[in-house]
């Protein structure tokens, strides 16, 4: 992250968006700032509606103030408060609990494109996203604005207390990880994890790379898998394996790797849900900016009952703080 506004502060302000507001986001959101934990680390501040966001404080029954801000230099990170910057990308009557609406997607890609342009400015450390609707966004025409960079150029990385797996491949089928996967595939994301690693505040990252076949043994750890490794450690990098996917993960939850490098969307999502479901979350590797997520959807089955969990999205954003001031991952 270049310096900036953001970095001008010891607490460094992260940039919310509230999620679809059809669905939980705004609740959840706001039950994680009706914490105050977020503000002893960040200067919080909600890129999106203050409909919205009033509508969530209301079904979370959070005592929080709202406070619109024209400005991210109003922003304060003020306790008990949830400072909103409203672009009026919204109109509050386009707000329908449950329901996937054009209006509501195209007002997130409006949301994210302007939290991207306050990171990629250095006026925020890091960007959090709530969940979004993949329906609304569609409709809307605003899929391309989650991230806005090259898909094959980032990895998609789940956080569970110790257990940390960013994915070579993610919503690939697995016959096509089998026929695609390359030492330059492999290794890149190797290179990508250590210097984000390095960057963050773990100056000697630990990496498991696990295997793609059981046990580790197979034409993909013979062709690409161990090359890339070997390579990698050539270039002064901590990676071992190929590991077996059968204990790879379980060593990085014992402490021996800081991450692990999983090959395929299941592998890894199977062993973070497994191990911790609730109050882990999600972030880009390699992204241009530091963006944080969740691990669930809108919910549109329970929204506006008040009994979402937030503590993915209170992870999420305390995590993004942690790794904006180089503190490296939560304990």
């Amino acid at each position: 992250m270049a310096p900036g506004k953001a970095r001008m502060n010891s607490k460094p302000r992260i940039a919310i968006t509230p999620g679809d507001p059809c669905g939980i986001g705004p609740e959840v959101v706001a039950k994680a700032l009706a914490t105050n934990q977020p503000h002893e680390v960040c200067r919080p501040v909600v890129v999106g509606s203050v409909a919205a966001m009033q509508q969530g404080i209301e079904i979370a029954g959070a005592d929080l103030r709202l406070s619109s801000i024209a400005d991210l230099d109003e922003c304060t990170g003020e306790p008990g408060t949830i400072e909103v910057l409203d672009s009026g990308a919204l109109d509050p009557a386009d707000i329908e609990l449950g329901v996937a609406k054009a209006e509501c997607g195209r007002a997130n890609g409006v949301w994210l494109a302007e939290a991207a342009e306050l990171a990629l400015a250095g006026q925020v450390a890091a960007s959090v996203m709530a969940p979004v609707n993949a329906e609304a966004l569609i409709k809307g025409g605003a899929v391309g604005q989650i991230i806005g960079t090259d898909p094959t150029q980032r990895y998609l990385t789940l956080l569970s207390g110790p257990l940390r797996v960013v994915h070579v491949f993610d919503h690939v089928m697995l016959e096509d990880v089998c026929r695609d996967i390359s030492i330059e595939l492999v290794l890149g994301a190797i290179q990508k994890t250590h210097s984000s690693l390095v960057g963050w505040g773990i100056p000697k990252p630990r990496l498991g790379v696990a295997g793609l076949n059981p046990h580790a043994q197979g034409p993909q750890e013979r062709d690409a898998i161990g090359p890339a490794v070997e390579q990698a450690v050539r270039e002064g990098i901590d990676a071992s394996g190929p590991t077996s996917p059968d204990t790879v993960f379980r060593q990085c939850i014992d402490g021996r790797y800081d991450v692990v490098v999983a090959m395929c969307h299941d592998q890894g999502h199977i062993a973070i849900k497994t191990w911790g479901f609730v109050g882990n979350c999600a972030m880009f590797l390699g992204a241009p900016y530091l963006f944080m997520s969740v691990g669930h959807g809108t919910a549109f089955d329970i929204v506006g009952r008040g009994v979402a969990n937030h503590e993915m999205i209170l992870a999420a954003i305390l995590q993004g703080a942690n790794l904006a001031c180089g503190r490296g991952f939560l304990d």
